[in-house]
């Protein structure tokens, strides 16, 4: 069983240093983040775990600290389903660092029902891709004083199956639990691609990453007969610590060794749907956005 997974799971190491960098993970108490955090930690970075719970968030800072010698980690309060919350916790950022190197864009739900944001988005939507667009909104100028540095956004191999519904992003007139999560996904990869062609130059460079069928809480929403094929095939299930492979790679990866904009699955670059690489569909995006957050970004 082993060798059948090593086939469909990268084996991957680096011992790049990142002493004196600082990076946010969203969602970094639970799951992939928490292993992302661990990992960035390991390295000497300073890292902040941006969570919603900040009693889950605490209990992870400390598990970190136990089991990553001389670890420097902290948490603060951000909930992606509201905008007043993300605004509070980017300046809460501007006021405690100087300097931010990495924004690594966790976070997610997953085929959950349909419920929205404060701000009355679908929630699939408003957390996986708007939050994540306002939160890099706020901390641009932060990032752009730190460049070189990175955003990496988590995709899905759900993006597949994507198409941005202009018409009904709220949700209200068909709503499908897994449609509404690919949506968010495709609106991951068309970020990352809209968002480098923007920042690269100022430094900043984006990635969207596909951490692939991960052993997390977001299992807890998938149905039969799903369910039943990831039981059937369970050596594609990956631990927290495998899906956070591809993130960690393109966090400390050379930067001439990867592409902005790029989409990386098993720790190296991938290609994305077509839907995934139509600029037109990103641009649309990114305006449609701007337009629901209320705010002009160039």
């Amino acid at each position: 069983m082993q060798a059948i997974r090593s086939l469909f799971i990268p084996t991957w190491s680096s011992d790049t240093r990142l002493d004196g960098k600082t990076a946010i993970v969203t969602g970094g108490n639970a799951g992939i983040g928490k292993e992302t955090v661990k990992d960035l930690a390991s390295r000497g970075a300073r890292v902040i775990l941006a969570c919603r719970d900040m009693a889950k968030g605490e209990q992870a800072a400390c598990d970190v600290m136990r089991e990553v010698k001389g670890a420097k980690v902290v948490t603060r309060q951000l909930d992606l389903a509201d905008t007043k919350s993300i605004c509070q916790f980017a300046e809460n950022i501007y006021n405690t660092e100087k300097a931010l190197h990495y924004l690594i864009n966790n976070a997610g739900v997953a085929v959950c029902p349909f419920a929205r944001t404060v701000d009355g988005i679908e929630m699939q939507f408003g957390v996986n891709h708007l939050g994540h667009f306002f939160l890099t909104f706020l901390l641009l100028d932060l990032l752009k004083h730190s460049a070189p540095s990175r955003v990496i956004n988590l995709s899905s191999a759900a993006h597949l199956f994507g198409k941005i519904h202009f018409d009904d992003l709220k949700g209200e007139k068909d709503y499908h639990h897994f449609r509404a999560y690919a949506q968010s996904k495709l609106a991951n990869v068309l970020f990352t691609r809209e968002l480098a062609k923007r920042t690269e130059v100022l430094g900043i460079t984006a990635y969207s990453v596909d951490p692939g069928f991960v052993n997390t809480d977001i299992l807890r929403y998938i149905r039969r007969p799903l369910l039943d094929v990831v039981k059937n095939f369970g050596f594609l299930i990956r631990t927290p610590a495998e899906g956070a492979y591809t993130t960690i790679y393109c966090t400390v990866t050379p930067e001439n060794q990867l592409v902005t904009g790029g989409y990386y699955r098993n720790c190296s670059r991938a290609e994305s749907s077509n839907a995934g690489q139509d600029d037109g569909t990103a641009l649309k995006l990114w305006a449609v956005s701007c337009h629901l957050l209320g705010i002009r970004w160039r």
